[in-house]
């Protein structure tokens, strides 16, 4: 289990005086796949680098399982490395200079593991090809690969799919979707595509100005009564429900 209670003074450039607080607390269950959903500014990225000890809280703590990675009242703070955490980010980060396989070797020595993620993520045939000669789709399940690698206890997704169009972020979803139900890792998701958090999470935390509005399971986030009718967006349809004269498209 993932636990947190976090401040912490950040920029934002939706509110006028440029700082708001960004206050979370929350506990996430094993092996849960959460969305963090809000307009931009809101606190998503800056709860993601929190949580991988790239930024430091005013206050509060971090416990992952029995181990408590932050807590400010007893001086606790560690370093990245040492925390059993995955973090993918939105232009994933790949090193340029080293081949598919050697990407993932940086991240674990272990050449059965390598061979089991090449597998997983259908590259084995380029395992020497360098990350100039992959496709978007290709280098984001290089980086998710990666991130998973060493097994973290926790894995960040920052806008994963972000980068990549319509077609393929739909195909994606679904192979980063059996991907992560592999592994059972705790996955925390930042994502604004409302299709991406319908089909990879089982619960949503939405914010708003830095605080926590909305904190629900997926399908009771999607219902009308908590989404805004002001919504535009492409969709595909995922699921048709038929109850008398009633029929329910969930797209």
């Amino acid at each position: 289990m993932l636990e947190i209670s976090l401040k912490h003074l950040m920029r934002s450039i939706e509110n006028k005086e440029g700082l708001i607080n960004l206050e979370i607390d929350a506990k996430f269950n094993q092996g849960e796949i959460s969305a963090i959903f809000g307009e931009s500014g809101a606190g998503k990225t800056t709860l993601l680098r929190i949580l991988a000890g790239l930024i430091t809280p005013k206050s509060g703590f971090i416990r992952v399982e029995n181990e408590v990675w932050f807590d400010s009242q007893k001086g606790i703070n560690l370093a990245p490395q040492k925390r059993s955490l995955g973090f993918m980010f939105q232009d994933y980060a790949l090193f340029p200079n080293m081949s598919v396989r050697e990407n993932l070797a940086y991240a674990t020595k272990d050449k059965k593991k390598i061979d089991e993620l090449l597998e997983l993520i259908n590259l084995k045939e380029l395992a020497s090809s360098y990350p100039k000669e992959l496709s978007g789709g290709q280098a984001q399940r290089v980086a998710l690969a990666r991130a998973l690698a060493r097994e973290p206890k926790i894995l960040l997704l920052d806008e994963p799919l972000s980068a990549l169009d319509f077609k393929m972020r739909s195909h994606l979803q679904e192979e980063l979707f059996n991907i992560l139900n592999h592994f059972k890792t705790t996955t925390l998701l930042v994502s604004h595509d409302l299709a991406e958090i319908y089909k990879l999470s089982v619960r949503v935390l939405e914010l708003k100005g830095g605080r926590v509005v909305k904190d629900l399971p997926t399908k009771q986030f999607f219902t009308h009564n908590h989404l805004s009718a002001k919504l535009c967006l492409s969709a595909v349809l995922l699921e048709i429900n038929k109850s008398d004269i009633l029929v329910v498209f969930t797209l």
